[in-house]
């Protein structure tokens, strides 16, 4: 069989049956790198070699060394299984040639070797001077920190930082076993959420000290997260907590859009998206060193939407609503739901009593969640609740039951950040819509970013199927915790949130 080599000659070479499963992750690459060794017990220095040879191309292929041609103690299927497990090595595999015959077959741009062999003869530069490729010697660098563990940070939650107070539960009459028996209900919801399209960026960064020339700090990039956010991530974590999914939104004609696209696919999502040329794709880069962000930055335009796309984009819609038991609402004010088409949307819903929900984040733009009346819940932060009263006096309470009114709403929190959350509303008691606080779940947050998206989802999910506003609450607040406790969107799971409640069972 042939595969592509990605070399500045770009031949075809022909490679033997044994690696044939290497083919296709060579033909999708621009330029491929290769690193072989025995890896008998894989150690920091082979996870630093293996972050600068993939740094060197954009597909990064390693030759475990097979019985053939080594003698190690370690079995050969264990030596490989290991190296597959490092998250940096984009293909591994055993190699029953040496080395330097199989680089004259697959050509590969790149041929990395430990630092110690630059002073010896190597016989991989006879090979790669054939063709033209380069073979370059590094042990890595000692600040590296291994993907895996970046990784680790990105997506795992710990979840012993997570306290959840049970005398809440006992003061409004639940039990952590009714928690999961509505966490299985969210299977036969469909949900239909409305809202701006992000995309969010980690560069995770070591910071090198401080400028000699001015007071600038100095990092240099060690690697990159893309994740899906905003609206997109709140119809991410309906979908993957069980519902049904149908999204909408704007984006731009670009790779972002395209991006997001792609990953809501992989969820699940049933997404449509409105291309406008008029603006790019919102992207959020927030780059990062020791668990800190340092810097954010924007990219993105605020206008609303032309009067074609609102009246394309409701088209859309009618379809979807008709055949829904929850309409969420995320807006980030950056254009996506201009009033005339919220209006026409809750109209909609009123007319066939479909729940609705809403949240208008306020955080470097200004909203105002009052807009979207006769929701369910809200969910604004103290700060968003205090722009749409114009209310910068009062207590919460009253703060809170001000919003109510105003925005015809049947229940609002109130988000306090490490403070927790503010619950206001359910039926009246004596002429008085009763109000309780929850504290912050999770007493070590590594990214707060993605609490409300959370809350908002689970929460208005809960009410959806059925619960009062404090089993809901309680349960988004579970989510929430989840969330926080990793850097980045990642969808929430059932098994998220079922883990956290059997710690407390």
């Amino acid at each position: 069989m042939e595969i592509i080599s990605h070399t500045t000659n770009a031949n075809k070479v022909a490679v033997s049956p044994d690696y044939s499963d290497i083919s296709a992750k060579v033909q999708s690459a621009k330029r491929v790198v290769f690193v072989s060794g025995n890896f008998n017990i894989v150690h920091p220095g082979h996870l630093r070699l293996l972050k600068f040879a993939a740094d060197c191309g954009d597909l990064l292929l390693v030759g475990v060394y097979g019985k053939e041609i080594t003698r190690v103690d370690m079995p050969e299927e264990l030596r490989l299984e290991s190296v597959k497990s490092i998250g940096i090595v984009n293909h591994a595999f055993l190699l029953r040639e040496k080395p330097e015959k199989f680089i004259e077959k697959l050509k590969p741009a790149v041929v990395v070797k430990g630092k110690e062999y630059e002073e010896r003869q190597n016989a991989e530069q006879a090979a790669v001077d054939i063709y033209g490729g380069k073979l370059l010697f590094s042990s890595g660098e000692v600040r590296f920190s291994s993907l895996d563990l970046l990784r680790k940070e990105l997506r795992e939650s710990n979840p012993t930082t997570v306290v959840k107070p049970t005398d809440f539960i006992e003061r409004h009459g639940f039990k952590f076993s009714d928690l999961e028996k509505t966490i299985q209900k969210f299977k036969d919801l469909r949900v239909t959420v409305i809202g701006d399209l992000i995309v969010d960026e980690y560069i995770t960064c070591d910071p090198l000290g401080m400028s000699q020339e001015d007071p600038t700090i100095v990092v240099t990039p060690v690697h990159r997260d893309i994740f899906i956010g905003g609206a997109s991530i709140v119809a991410a974590h309906a979908r993957g907590l069980g519902a049904n999914v149908k999204y909408f939104s704007v984006a731009g004609n670009d790779s972002t859009a395209e991006f997001a696209r792609k990953q809501l696919g992989e969820y699940g999502v049933d997404a449509h998206i409105i291309e406008d040329s008029s603006r790019p794709t919102t992207l959020k880069q927030r780059w990062r060193a020791r668990n800190k962000t340092l810097l954010r930055v924007s990219q993105l335009k605020q206008h609303d939407l032309n009067h074609e796309l609102q009246v394309q984009m409701f088209n859309k819609l009618e379809a979807a609503l008709a055949e829904s038991n929850l309409v969420i609402f995320s807006d980030f004010n950056y254009g996506c739901l201009p009033q005339d088409i919220v209006d026409s949307v809750v109209n909609f819903c009123k007319r066939k009593n479909i729940l609705m929900v809403a949240d208008s984040q306020s955080s470097s733009q200004v909203g105002d969640v009052s807009r979207f009346r006769g929701m369910t819940l809200i969910t604004p932060t103290e700060r968003e609740a205090r722009l749409a009263t114009r209310d910068f006096n009062s207590g919460l309470v009253v703060l809170a039951e001000k919003l109510r009114a105003k925005a015809e709403a049947k229940n609002v929190l109130i988000t306090l950040g490490s403070e927790g959350l503010l619950i206001h509303g359910g039926p009246e008691v004596d002429g008085i819509h009763p109000t309780d606080q929850l504290p912050a779940f999770n007493t070590a947050p590594k990214d707060p970013a993605g609490a409300g998206d959370s809350l908002l989802t689970c929460a208005s999910m809960a009410l959806a199927v059925g619960c009062d506003i404090w089993h809901s609450s309680y349960l988004g607040s579970i989510a929430a915790a989840c969330q926080v406790g990793r850097v980045g969107n990642i969808p929430l799971t059932p098994n998220d949130l079922i883990s956290e409640i059997e710690e407390s069972t």
